[in-house]
């Protein structure tokens, strides 16, 4: 066989995994949720928030939180900085929707170079129940919130977490940030999930407090600068799975630039690099741009021109994402592909960028991620020290 011919099979092949990690997503994703035996205790539940600052929908996602369909549970929400801005909405919302069910703490306790985690120490102290939810500041809680976490526990779970679904793009940075969050990372996070490799994400993640500080409690999820890294080997250790929700949780963008976004993803392009190289490596072959040239380059092996090859590549591939997000209800309109290809055209710069680079700009500050077996946080770019690192609740 020529290598005009190996290469088309391996670009038919490419196209063909593509398209069976969108099935496993759709049928896990559609899949009629089983009533799980932590749900039907339904036993009562801490939801720690690390917040940081004013965001355009803060009213509206931490609004959801205390108003959910449980019949047990508490808020703890948790504020680095006293001055900070987010703080009379916080007072204002707990009286309105939860006296007595709400609390907020101010201050955090320096465990790690991570900022959020340093803000969640002192909730996960104060925390009066035995499954606790850390959720992240942006994630808009349905009025089930807690049943679909519950729903998704089994025997053998050490934790479950919801990947974050991008809605209501008001813009098409935004539709970007949604092709990269909705149809591309979440559909591979569910593949794996189905291999038996479920990998944390730190946007909702259902704990059992006394496992985890059975196994050094929350401070042992600095022993990685991503906490959802941490948890992902934590639980392997323990010899658990990580499971996800039958339904994800939304997460509402509004207004993005292009290069926020991509600042974004070179910062989780860094943190996947030196937390999970084995898996991060591969990356690059995720997305249509490989087996698009590998088509072209075969195309005249077939009596069709390279560009041919690759549009029909792109337009399968763009096909089958496009059919998830509608059979699914996330986010799509006839920009979409647009969005698709944009997000294409600069994940092979991203993948690059976590090989050659050492920082990452974290909240406008430029941060150097040690690689030397002790993976830290390290300030490069101004007086900032790691202990006067603040919480982000965004991520």
């Amino acid at each position: 066989m020529s290598a005009a011919h190996w290469a088309g099979l391996i670009a038919a092949l490419m196209v063909a995994a593509n398209l069976v990690c969108l099935a496993i997503a759709f049928l896990r994703l559609r899949r009629k949720p089983v009533e799980s035996a932590l749900l039907r205790q339904c036993p009562p539940v801490t939801i720690i928030r690390p917040l940081r600052g004013l965001e355009a929908f803060s009213h509206e996602t931490l609004t959801s939180g205390l108003v959910l369909d449980h019949p047990d549970y508490e808020t703890i929400f948790c504020v680095a900085d006293a001055e900070d801005p987010i703080l009379p909405l916080v007072e204002e919302l707990i009286a309105s929707h939860a006296p007595g069910r709400a609390r907020l703490i101010v201050g955090d306790v320096a465990v790690s170079a991570n900022p959020k985690l340093n803000n969640c120490v002192k909730g996960w102290q104060a925390a009066r129940h035995d499954w606790v939810v850390l959720a992240d500041s942006n994630v808009l809680m349905p009025k089930d919130y807690l049943q679909r976490l519950m729903a998704a526990w089994r025997d053998d779970s050490g934790l479950v977490c919801s990947t974050p679904v991008g809605s209501r793009p008001l813009c098409f940075g935004a539709e970007v940030e949604c092709a990269f969050l909705n149809t591309f990372q979440a559909r591979w996070q569910y593949a794996a999930e189905a291999l038996g490799l479920g990998f944390a994400q730190g946007k909702s993640m259902l704990w059992n407090k006394p496992f985890l500080d059975a196994n050094g409690g929350i401070a042992a999820l600095a022993a990685e600068i991503a906490e959802d890294a941490a948890a992902t080997k934590l639980v392997r250790r323990a010899g658990k799975h990580v499971h996800l929700v039958g339904q994800p949780f939304e997460q509402p963008l509004g207004r993005r630039s292009l290069r926020d976004v991509v600042q974004r993803q070179f910062r989780w392009a860094r943190l996947r690099r030196v937390t999970f190289l084995p898996f991060f490596a591969p990356e690059i072959l995720s997305g249509p741009l490989v087996p698009a040239l590998l088509a072209g380059f075969a195309a005249p092996a077939f009596g069709l021109a390279g560009w041919q090859a690759g549009l029909l590549v792109l337009a399968i591939w763009y096909a089958g994402e496009m059919a998830l997000a509608k059979g699914v209800g996330w986010f799509l309109n006839w920009r979409t592909p647009a969005a698709y290809l944009a997000r294409d055209l600069v994940f092979p710069g991203i993948w690059a960028y976590a090989f050659l680079a050492g920082e990452v700009s974290w909240r406008g500050n430029e941060m150097k991620i040690r690689t030397d077996g002790d993976d830290r946080l390290n300030e490069t770019g101004s007086a900032l020290s790691t202990a006067n690192l603040r919480s982000d609740g965004r991520s």
